[in-house]
């Protein structure tokens, strides 16, 4: 799993039919630090809830499709959004407790 920002939505108006009634989202992936890491991608939103600025977890490839029990396959997507995150925190790397 990794980490994500939603920047903006995708309206298809032809598309496999397993992805036919889902919310696809563009997706910046995120580094621990929440700054941008790689290319933009486009994510299936299991929820259907996620929106712009929402920092989101995400699963990858066949995982991605997992929650969504559509049908018997899998929906074919290369990312998906798993939960909406509303703390984020990460201790000191270096072990250092705050006093």
């Amino acid at each position: 799993m990794y980490i994500g920002k939603v920047v903006g939505n995708v309206v298809c108006t032809q598309k496999d039919e397993g992805l036919n009634g889902l919310k696809l989202m563009v997706v910046q992936p995120l580094k621990d630090d929440l700054t941008p890491k790689g290319k933009l991608q486009i994510a299936i939103d299991t929820l259907g809830q996620a929106g712009k600025d929402d920092i989101v977890y995400l699963a990858k490839s066949g995982e991605s499709s997992l929650p969504l029990k559509k049908q018997k396959e899998l929906v074919p997507s290369d990312a998906g959004i798993m939960g909406i995150i509303d703390y984020y925190h990460i201790q000191d790397q270096g072990g250092n407790k705050d006093e």
